[in-house]
């Protein structure tokens, strides 16, 4: 045996063995708890619009991944059965055209798009409907550089939130400080988003949404909350002003109980009310004139 062909069977073995190896470190990850969710920065049950979100992102690559197998093993047979043999010359015979396999790869196509837009379609009229005709908590949430205000509209009181200070020196503590929107659980939610000043946007990455806040206008989220309590962090996801990233604020979800007791805190410290409209803004009016 030549040193080549020595040479070129331990190739072809380790080419085996990073395959095989591929393949199962691939086949291991699917039945991880991230490849259950997507590889999303969430868990089911979060909120409903978070799983309707998951199953839509999942289904869409579960589709992808399904035409990209067609797709490759299509390649592989060409490749395998129309390869060049020993001692041919020239050109294989020409076709110029093949009806049959054009109109396949015409109408699959066509097929494909249609249902990924239905899919589409029918998940965001479903995340952008209210989940009630009056939803068990109403909370009106104002974007401001750089905090954000809490009006619990149905209990009639607010919750005025300060920028954040972000630690230099990495100290612990900041959490404490931030802004917290509590929700109960098992709760239909709307949350009717408006800005004091610029262009902001209300993010909580465990939702799978975000919404903007824009001056003179309300945006809506409609969700309802998971049986779990929880706390979930959120933050503008909009470029607005110098100390944008510190923005920062807490969604917590809790049990009635205690969703009570916060709102009556509020009460106790006098924040009876709603922080509105007077508060706005124009950050581009120069207040020195």
């Amino acid at each position: 045996m030549s040193s080549q062909h020595r040479t070129g069977s331990k190739g072809l073995k380790s080419k085996a063995i990073a395959t095989a190896t591929a393949v199962s470190a691939l086949l291991l990850t699917g039945c991880s708890e991230q490849a259950k969710v997507g590889w999303l920065p969430t868990q089911r049950g979060v909120t409903d619009n978070a799983d309707t979100i998951m199953d839509l992102w999942i289904g869409s690559w579960v589709a992808a991944l399904a035409v990209g197998l067609v797709a490759w093993g299509l390649m592989l047979w060409c490749i395998i059965a129309y390869r060049r043999r020993k001692y041919e010359t020239g050109y294989p015979r020409q076709v110029s055209y093949h009806a049959p396999l054009e109109i396949f790869y015409t109408i699959i196509p066509i097929i494909l798009i249609v249902s990924l837009f239905s899919f589409s379609d029918r998940a965001e009229r479903e995340i952008t409907a209210p989940k009630a005709e009056t939803a068990d908590v109403t909370v009106e949430v104002y974007g401001k550089q750089w905090a954000w205000d809490f009006n619990y509209i149905n209990e009639d009181v607010y919750f005025s939130g300060i920028q954040a200070r972000l630690s230099t020196t990495g100290e612990e503590g900041v959490e404490e400080t931030l802004p917290t929107l509590y929700l109960p659980t098992n709760s239909t939610v709307d949350v009717q988003l408006k800005s004091r000043d610029v262009i902001h946007s209300f993010w909580v990455p465990a939702f799978l949404e975000k919404r903007d806040t824009i001056p003179g206008m309300t945006n809506h989220m409609y969700f309802t909350t998971g049986d779990e309590a929880a706390t979930y962090a959120g933050k503008c996801a909009e470029l607005c002003g110098e100390y944008h990233s510190e923005m920062l604020f807490n969604v917590k979800v809790v049990p009635q109980d205690e969703y009570d007791a916060y709102i009556q805190s509020l009460e106790d410290e006098g924040n009876t009310g709603r922080l509105g409209d007077e508060y706005n803004r124009n950050p581009n009016q120069n207040t020195n004139n």
